[in-house]
C-alpha cells in the first residue's frame, strides 16, 4: 500500500493541508506564554513555625522534632529537612514526582493539626506551610527610596499601597517586601523605675494589651433610627500610650511614661535595605504559575506611573531588576539562530540537488513542520523557552531529512526515464517503510525521556515532545506534500547526448566506491577499529567532567553575606558596606540591592546584582564573578558568597552556595566538632572559593544557673523566670493598633542601655507568689558560654552543610575529588556520615540527581527501547544490532568535542547524544533497509547488496548528515544571552556527526556483512536440524 498515492493525485488537497497546519501553528504561536525555562513544579512544601525567644536547641526539641515525627509519616515524602534558629524553625518536605502537590498540602495540614497538642502553649500561632516552586523566583524587583522618609515609612508605603496594587496586576503571584519593617510603638522599660514602683513586667504588658482592645460593640435601635456604638479609646501613636495608667499607688496614677520611654519607632530594629548608595525598601514580584513573564512585566511597567502618583512626593520608585530584557534577548537570539539554521539547511539541499525548484520542495517541510509544532506546544500547555526553542532549532536540520530521502529517490527514478508522476508513486512506495522506521526510532528515543521520571522528565518534557511533534509532522509532509509537489513541479528528464557534468558528489561517489570495496574485503580490521572506538567511548565518558546543567547567564548575580555567629547587627553594617562598595565599583554592574538582618539573621545579608546588558559588558556573568572574588578581601568575621543566578537551583534548602558537602550524625556535639574541622580544612583548599561552613566556637550565650531550692523557698517558679526574661529581651509584641489601611504593633522591651550588658540580669526582679519583689540574683548566678546558632536535621538526623563555590577554572568533579582526598586526610569518624547532595543517605535523592551512573542508565534504556522497536519493524533480532553499531562512532565524536572544548558533560549534552542516536541510526536504516529489500527481490550476495545500498544511499546520507551538522553550527556561534544552554548541544551534535559521517559509511556495511554471515550460518544449522520452514529474516 502506498500511503502517498491519495496525496499525489490530489495536489490541491495536499497544499491546503499544509496551509492548514501552518495557520494552526501561527494561531497557537500568538498564544504561547514566554519563559526562560519550562515550568518545573518541584513537589516541595515548606512548613514554618515560631516561638519568640526560644533558643535553637529549644526550637529543635520542642517544635521541630514533634512536627518532623508527624510530617515524616505522610505517604510519598522522599526528603525531610529542617533548620531551627533563634525563635523560628523551617521544615522542608520533598515528595515523589508523581505525588499531587495539592493532595500533599492537605496531608501536611492534617499532620500539623495532629502535632499541635505536642507543641508549646506559648506559640503565637499555628505552624503554617507554603508550596515551593521555581516560578516564585522574582521576575522584577523595585526599590523604594527617599531622602527624607524613614525606612519604616517607606516600608509602610510599600506594604499598604504598592504591594496591594501590584498584586492586582494579572499574572502577579506574590509581592515580597524587605529592607525594613512596619512602623511600631516601642515601649522601652526602665528596670529601676519598675522596681521603685513595685510593678512587674507582666503588669505593664497586661495594661497595654488591655487598653487597646478592638471588638464589636453592637448597635442601638429605636422605631425609626439605628445607632452604631464606637469608643474613642483606640491608641495609635506613642503619645497616646504615654499617659496610659498602669496602676494606682497611694492614690496617684503610675503612667507608662513614668517607667518607660515610649516612642514611635519600628517593629524590628535589626533590618535595613539598600539600593546602590541609598537606603531603600525592595519589592520582589513573582509571577503566578504558567503566567507569561513578558506580559506580566509589561503590565507592571504600565502601572508604574499610576503607582508613583500615589506615593509621597519625595519618594523614588525604580526598577532595579527586570528579567524581561534578558528573556527577550535570549528569545531573539534563539529566533536568529533558528533563521540561520533554516538558511544553511536550504543551501545544503540546493547545493546537492543543483537546481532551485528541486531545493524548494524539501525546504517547504521546514516551515510547515516547525510552525505546526507550535500547535502541539499549545495543546500541551508548553511555553516558548530556551529548551523548546532549542528543540525547534535542532528540528530545523532534521525535518528536512524525510523530504530529502523522498525527493532524492523520486529524482533517481526520473533520471532513469520515468515521468514525474510515476516516479513519485514508485519512489515514495519504496522509501515509505524506511521513513516510518527512521521517524519511529527518533520519536521513541525522545518519548522515552517522559518515562525517566524526576527532574529530567520535568525539565526536558517540552524539548522531547516538541521535537517529536516536529518529526511526526515532517513525516506526514514527506508522504503528502513532498511527493505531490514532485509529481507536478519536477520536469521530465529529457534524453541528451551531451556528456553529464561531473559534480563534487560524483567524485565523492567514485572515491567512496573504491574505498568501500577495500573495506569490505578487510572487514576484520574495521571490526577491530569499532571495538577500539567502544573502548575509547567508555574511557572518555568516565573521565570527562560532569555537571547537571550548564551555568546560565541570566544577567543577575545572587549573593549572601554571612557574619560570624554572635556578631551584632551594628558591627556587621561596616562589613556589608565594604562588600557593597566593591560591587558598585565593578564596571559590569548596573545595580546592587539587598537587605541585612530581618529574616536572614541578625549577622547576615542577602545581595542581588543586576549586570549591564551583554552587549555593554562584553563578558559572561561567570567572568564577572571570578573578578569579584579576586578583588574581594577577606574581612574578619564576614564572607561574601556570590554566583550567577540560575533559573533552577538543584541544591539543598540550607545552601547559599553553588556546591555543598553534607554531614550527618545522631550526635549533635560530635557533628558540630567535625563540621568545624572540615570547614577549616576546606578553606585551605585552592580548588574551592567562598567556603561557608561551621565555626567551632558557635554563638555567644549567657547561661543562668538557677538554684531551684532557693527559688522554691522564695515562692518563685520557672514560669515566672521565663516570663520576665521573655518580656525583657525578646522584643515582645504585646498589642496591635488598627487603622484604615494596615495594622501596627506595640513592642515591649527594656531600654537599650540595659540590654547592652549582662549586668542588667542582677537588677531584674520577679514578683513572687506572695507579691514580694525577688531579684534574680537572689537565686541565680550567670556565666558565659557558647551555643549553637542553629540546629539542622536531614532525614530527622542532625546535619550540617558546608557550602562552597568553585575556584576559577576548576570543575565540580575536580573539586569533589579534592574534597575526597581531604576527607581521607582528616579521618572523620564513622559516627559522622559525609556525602554530597544527591546521596540517598543524605536525603537529597529526588531533587539533585547525579549524572554519572544515571545518564549511563538512561542511554542504556534508550538503546534497549530502540532495539525492541527496530526488531518489531524488521522482524529480525540481528539487523537492529547492525543499526545500533553506528552509535559508538557518534559517541566518540561527541565526547571528544566536549573534551577538546573543555565543556562538561551535562543533561544538555545528554540530549545531544540522544539526538545523535536517532540521526546516525537514520543513516544506517537508509542503507540496511535497501540492502534487505535488494536481497529479498534479487539473487545477490550480502556483499553486493550492501555495496549497492551504500552507493545508492550515499547522496541522501550526505545531505541529511550535512543538514543536521550545519543546522547545529548556529548553536555554537551565539555568545549572547541564552547561548550557554545551547552550546553543549551544538558541540555534541557537530562532533558526533563529523566523526560518525566518516566512520559509519564503512562500519555499517561491514557489520551488516558479518551479521548476514551469522544469519546464514544460523539458518544453515537450523535447516540441518529441522527441515521445516525457517524465517529468512532471522
Amino acid at each position: 500500500m502506498n500511503m502517498a498515492q491519495p496525496f499525489i493525485s490530489r495536489p490541491v488537497a495536499s497544499c491546503l493541508l499544509a496551509v492548514g497546519i501552518v495557520l494552526a501553528g501561527l494561531l497557537a504561536w500568538r498564544m504561547l506564554p514566554v519563559a526562560p525555562l519550562p515550568q518545573v513544579d518541584l513537589p516541595a512544601i515548606q512548613v514554618s513555625a515560631s516561638l519568640p525567644g526560644a533558643s535553637p536547641e529549644s526550637m529543635a526539641a520542642t517544635v521541630t522534632t514533634p512536627l518532623e515525627r508527624a510530617l515524616g509519616s505522610i505517604p510519598g515524602v522522599t526528603a525531610l529537612n529542617s533548620n531551627s534558629n533563634q525563635g523560628s524553625a523551617q521544615i522542608w518536605l520533598e515528595f515523589a514526582y508523581d505525588r499531587d502537590l495539592d493532595s500533599a498540602a492537605r496531608d501536611v495540614q492534617a499532620a500539623i493539626n495532629a502535632a499541635r497538642g505536642q507543641l508549646p502553649a506559648g506559640m503565637p500561632g499555628n505552624p503554617s506551610y507554603r508550596k515551593l516552586s521555581p516560578s516564585q523566583a522574582p521576575i522584577m524587583v523595585l526599590a523604594l527610596s527617599s531622602p527624607n522618609l524613614s525606612p519604616s515609612a517607606l516600608y509602610d508605603t510599600a506594604s499598604t499601597i504598592l504591594a496591594q496594587k501590584l498584586s492586582q496586576v494579572v499574572g502577579v503571584g506574590q509581592v515580597g517586601i524587605d529592607g525594613a519593617s512596619l512602623p511600631a510603638v516601642r515601649v522601652q522599660l526602665n528596670p529601676g523605675a519598675l522596681a521603685q514602683y513595685g510593678i512587674a513586667l507582666d503588669d505593664v504588658r497586661n495594661a497595654i494589651s488591655g487598653s487597646n482592645v478592638v471588638m464589636p460593640l453592637g448597635v442601638l435601635e429605636e422605631d425609626e433610627r439605628r445607632w452604631q456604638i464606637r469608643t474613642s479609646d483606640n491608641l495609635r501613636k506613642a503619645v497616646d500610650f504615654q499617659s496610659l495608667v498602669i496602676r494606682y499607688q497611694d492614690g496617684a496614677p503610675v503612667r507608662l511614661k513614668d517607667v518607660a520611654e515610649v516612642t514611635d519607632s519600628v517593629e524590628n530594629r535589626y533590618a535595613n535595605g539598600f539600593h546602590n548608595d541609598r537606603t531603600a525598601v525592595t519589592l520582589a514580584v513573582s509571577r503566578q504559575t504558567g503566567a507569561n513573564i513578558i506580559q506580566v512585566i509589561d503590565a507592571i511597567n504600565e502601572q508604574l506611573p499610576a503607582l508613583r502618583a500615589l506615593m509621597p512626593a519625595d519618594t523614588e520608585l525604580k526598577v532595579v531588576m527586570d528579567r524581561s530584557p534578558g528573556i527577550r534577548a535570549t528569545l531573539k537570539e534563539a529566533q536568529i539562530t533558528l533563521a540561520v539554521t533554516v538558511v544553511l539547511v536550504v543551501l545544503v539541499v540546493w547545493g546537492f540537488l543543483g537546481d532551485f525548484r528541486s531545493a524548494l520542495i524539501p525546504s517547504l517541510a521546514i516551515p510547515v513542520s516547525l510552525i505546526g509544532a507550535f500547535a502541539v506546544m499549545y495543546l500541551y500547555g508548553f511555553s516558548l523557552n530556551n529548551l523548546s526553542l532549542m528543540a525547534l532549532i535542532v528540528a530545523a536540520g532534521l525535518v528536512v531529512d524525510d523530504a530529502i530521502v523522498v525527493l532524492e529517490n523520486i529524482k533517481r527514478h526520473i533520471e532513469r526515464g520515468l515521468s514525474p508522476y510515476e516516479a513519485a508513486v514508485l519512489g515514495t512506495r519504496e522509501v515509505g517503510f524506511t521513513l516510518l522506521a527512521m521517524n519511529l526510532t527518533l520519536v521513541v528515543i525522545f518519548v522515552s525521556i517522559l518515562f525517566m521520571g524526576g527532574i529530567v522528565e520535568k525539565l526536558f518534557r517540552e524539548f522531547s515532545i516538541t521535537l517529536a511533534a516536529a518529526m511526526l509532522i515532517s513525516l506526514a509532509v514527506s508522504l503528502s506534500l513532498t511527493p505531490s509537489l514532485c509529481a507536478h513541479l519536477l520536469p521530465r528528464q529529457v534524453p541528451s547526448d551531451k556528456p553529464k557534468r561531473i559534480t563534487l558528489v560524483d567524485e565523492l561517489r567514485e572515491k567512496y566506491d573504491t574505498s568501500l570495496r577495500w573495506v569490505l574485503r578487510h572487514g576484520l580490521l574495521v571490526l577491530m577499529l569499532l571495538v577500539a572506538v567502544i573502548g575509547v567511548n567508555i574511557y572518555l565518558y568516565v573521565s570527562i567532567p560532569k555537571t547537571m546543567l550548564p551555568e546560565q547567564d541570566t544577567g543577575q548575580l545572587a549573593g549572601f553575606i554571612r557574619g560570624d555567629d554572635g556578631f551584632s547587627f551594628q558591627i556587621m553594617q561596616p562589613k556589608i558596606e565594604e562588600f557593597r562598595q566593591i560591587l558598585l565599583k565593578d564596571p559590569a554592574i548596573e545595580d546592587v540591592f539587598g537587605a541585612a538582618g530581618g529574616g536572614n539573621g541578625i549577622s547576615n545579608a542577602w545581595i542581588r546584582v543586576s549586570l549591564k546588558p551583554m552587549a555593554e559588558r562584553g563578558e559572561s556573568a561567570k567572568d564577572v564573578v571570578d573578578r569579584i572574588r579576586r578583588q574581594t578581601p577577606r574581612l574578619p568575621g564576614a564572607i561574601l558568597m556570590i554566583s550567577p543566578d540560575q533559573d533552577i537551583r538543584l541544591s539543598s534548602p540550607f545552601s547559599r552556595s553553588a556546591q555543598e558537602l553534607l554531614m550527618l550524625s545522631d550526635d549533635l556535639r560530635e557533628l558540630k566538632k567535625w563540621a568545624a574541622v572540615m570547614t577549616r580544612a576546606m578553606e585551605e583548599m585552592p580548588e574551592l572559593a567562598s567556603v561557608d561552613g561551621v565555626r567551632e566556637d558557635g554563638a555567644l550565650q549567657i547561661v543562668l544557673d538557677i538554684d531551684r531550692e532557693t527559688a522554691q523557698r522564695l515562692g518563685v517558679d520557672m514560669r515566672m523566670v521565663a516570663s520576665v526574661l521573655n518580656n525583657s529581651f525578646s522584643q515582645r509584641q504585646v498589642s496591635t493598633m488598627y487603622d484604615e489601611f494596615n495594622q501596627y504593633r506595640v513592642v515591649m522591651e527594656l531600654e537599650p542601655e540595659y540590654t547592652s550588658t549582662p549586668a542588667v540580669l542582677e537588677e531584674l526582679q520577679v514578683i513572687a507568689e506572695d507579691g514580694k519583689r525577688v531579684p534574680l540574683s537572689a537565686f541565680t548566678t550567670f556565666g558565659y558560654g557558647m551555643a549553637n546558632d542553629r540546629v539542622r536535621h536531614t532525614g530527622q538526623f542532625a546535619s550540617e552543610s558546608i557550602g562552597y563555590d568553585l575556584a576559577e577554572d576548576v570543575t565540580a568533579d575536580q573539586a569533589r575529588a579534592a574534597i575526597d582526598r581531604k576527607l581521607a586526610e582528616v579521618m572523620v569518624p564513622s559516627s559522622v556520615y559525609v556525602g554530597a547532595p544527591g546521596s540517598k543517605a543524605a536525603g537529597w535523592g529526588p531533587s539533585t540527581p547525579g549524572l554519572g551512573n544515571n545518564s549511563a542508565l538512561l542511554i542504556l534504556g534508550v538503546l534497549i527501547t530502540v532495539y525492541l522497536v527496530l526488531g518489531v519493524l524488521y522482524e529480525s533480532t540481528l539487523h537492529p544490532l547492525t543499526i545500533l553499531s553506528t552509535l559508538p562512532s557518534a559517541g566518540i565524536g561527541a565526547l571528544l568535542a566536549l573534551r577538546l572544548s573543555d565543556t562538561p558533560f551535562s543533561l544538555i549534552a545528554l540530549l545531544g547524544l540522544f539526538l545523535l542516536i536517532g540521526i546516525v541510526m537514520k543513516n544506517a536504516i537508509l542503507m540496511i533497509d535497501f540492502a534487505i529489500e535488494t536481497r529479498r527481490n534479487e539473487d545477490v550476495t550480502a556483499s553486493e547488496a550492501i555495496h549497492r545500498a551504500a552507493m545508492m544511499r550515499l547522496r541522501p546520507i550526505l545531505m541529511t548528515n550535512l543538514s543536521g551538522l550545519l543546522g547545529a553550527v548556529p548553536l555554537i556561534l551565539g555568545f549572547n544571552e541564552g547561548s550557554e544552554l545551547r552550546l553543549p548541544l551544538g558541540i555534541t551534535i557537530i562532533g558526533g556527526l563529523a566523526v560518525s559521517q566518516l566512520l559509519t559509511l564503512y562500519t555499517t556495511p561491514v557489520v551488516y556483512l558479518y551479521m548476514e554471515r551469522l544469519r546464514e550460518k544460523t539458518l544453515g544449522k537450523r535447516i540441518n536440524a529441522s527441515p521445516g520452514e525457517v524465517n529468512p529474516s532471522l
